[in-house]
């Protein structure tokens, strides 16, 4: 089907606490507590339907309320929903502490359950036929490192296009394998950092440092700083507008990884598509919510007249 998105990766429970006020390591802080659905695959999964694509999604899930609450939150983003479900197993989740701002103290991922989602389950007939018909397949870290090579390897032998998203520093080492094989990789630039080996002090060195680490396509996100997109051939930079107002940074990333997914989909440039991931980062960092309910074409369209043009670099 055309335009038709297969996600496989992480969707489970996401926890964050806010201090209320300044930070004390080490002492009892004052704050309030925040549950949702979560991960790096079904934020983007979400984002991706809400820019009108068709996507489905496929992650292991515990038999208990949490990943009802992520069944739930599939079917209302428009999200069709193909979990494997271990009824005697726990929902994975993350948990996180926040800074008052908005920026992540200290987080905990409890996601032993992701481990179960192993190469063998690529050779099942319901998921064969769901990657036969898809015509793009995302994946995350959240997958053990032969999984993620396995996924690379049946997009390669289809013929479609694989994108992932790192997740953590730690995490995104399990593409290493993969990364040759890879369309296009998410990242930020501790991320960026893990896989390459190496700093770039500019935004415009990452692409030389992690082609060199055998990834074709790449973006890196900088946080408020300038943000790179690039190809085999060519490289794009954009430096965000100041942000008015930052609600939550959890989710930021994969709003980015979405809006230059869904631009790509749609025949944009390389120059428009990190356009498009800087809006939809944006509409998420002012929403309290990991993936902005509120996040459409038309609310991406409204954003990017607040987007700055892209330097195309030779």
């Amino acid at each position: 089907m055309q335009n038709s998105i297969l996600v496989l990766g992480g969707a489970h429970i996401d926890r964050r606490g806010r201090i209320a006020g300044e930070t004390v390591a080490g002492a009892s802080n004052p704050g309030s507590w925040f549950e949702e659905p979560g991960g790096g695959g079904f934020n983007a999964a979400r984002n991706l339907a809400r820019l009108g694509l068709s996507v489905s999604m496929v992650s292991p899930r515990g038999g208990d309320k949490e990943g009802e609450l992520v069944s739930e939150a599939a079917e209302q983003a428009g999200v069709t929903d193909h979990p494997f479900t271990f009824l005697d197993r726990k929902t994975p989740s993350y948990t996180a502490i926040l800074e008052a701002d908005g920026n992540l103290v200290i987080a905990l991922a409890d996601m032993e359950l992701y481990n179960l989602f192993g190469p063998r389950r690529l050779a099942t007939r319901h998921l064969r036929e769901r990657m036969d018909a898809a015509s793009h397949l995302v994946t995350d870290a959240n997958l053990p490192a032969e999984t993620i090579l396995a996924i690379a390897k049946a997009a390669e032998a289809r013929g479609i296009p694989l994108c992932g998203i790192a997740i953590s520093p730690a995490k995104v080492r399990r593409y290493r394998q993969a990364l040759p094989l890879m369309h296009r990789l998410f990242l930020n630039e501790a991320e960026a950092e893990a896989v390459a080996g190496s700093r770039a002090e500019r935004a415009e060195d990452w692409p030389h440092l992690l082609r060199q680490a055998g990834l074709k396509r790449g973006a890196v996100t900088r946080g408020g700083r300038a943000s790179v997109l690039f190809d085999e051939d060519q490289a794009v930079v954009l430096t965000p507008p100041q942000l008015t107002e930052l609600r939550d940074v959890t989710g930021a990333g994969d709003s980015f990884a979405s809006g230059v997914m869904a631009a790509e989909i749609l025949g944009l440039s390389l120059a428009e598509m990190i356009r498009w991931g800087t809006a939809a980062a944006l509409i998420t960092l002012a929403s309290p919510l990991a993936t902005a309910p509120e996040l459409s074409r038309e609310t991406l369209a409204a954003k990017l007249s607040l987007v700055p043009q892209a330097e195309i670099l030779s």
